[in-house]
């Protein structure tokens, strides 16, 4: 199971780094939600401020700004490789059929002659979806200076 898990982490980073977006959207499940907390420690997105705290819904609108022809943020498009390591399968969360995956990201953007790194630790609850293969309940991305100051982000970690 370690290594299936490993390439879906694997194909989520690719689908980000290669703008295909809403094949990353459809990853997560019906109820699924994105969550970057802007303070360390934070232990609920509703006690809080996040820099990005995305259910489905939310995610189709950023996304489709995204690709929007009048969206100055994103002229010219970022560019991204996303890298995942240290992942860690903690087994069993919760309810079954749920596995709790940790991992540490990285992630490079390009854009506008400048390079900006930013790096952090995950936690995705997967499930394993109706015909096999894996759903996203939640993702949730730690960034190690989640309280430092931010340009502009629109591209999902």
């Amino acid at each position: 199971m370690r290594d299936e898990i490993e390439k879906f982490l694997f194909r989520e980073a690719r689908l980000l780094d290669e703008r295909r977006f809403e094949e990353w959207m459809n990853l997560f499940a019906e109820d699924g939600y994105y969550w970057v907390p802007a303070a360390p420690g934070l232990e609920d997105p509703y006690d809080g401020v996040s820099i990005f705290f995305d259910d489905r819904a939310v995610m189709k609108t950023r996304l489709q700004r995204l690709d929007h022809t009048r969206i100055h943020s994103q002229k010219p498009a970022s560019r991204t490789v996303h890298t995942v390591s240290n992942v860690e399968i903690d087994g069993d969360y919760g309810a079954v059929g749920e596995i709790l995956v940790r991992s540490a990201v990285t992630m490079l953007e390009y854009r506008l002659e400048k390079q900006t790194a930013f790096a952090g630790r995950c936690r995705h609850l997967l499930r394993i979806a109706e015909g096999g293969g894996f759903e996203i309940a939640w993702k949730r991305v730690d960034l190690i200076n989640c309280d430092g100051v931010f340009e502009t982000l629109s591209v999902p970690f």
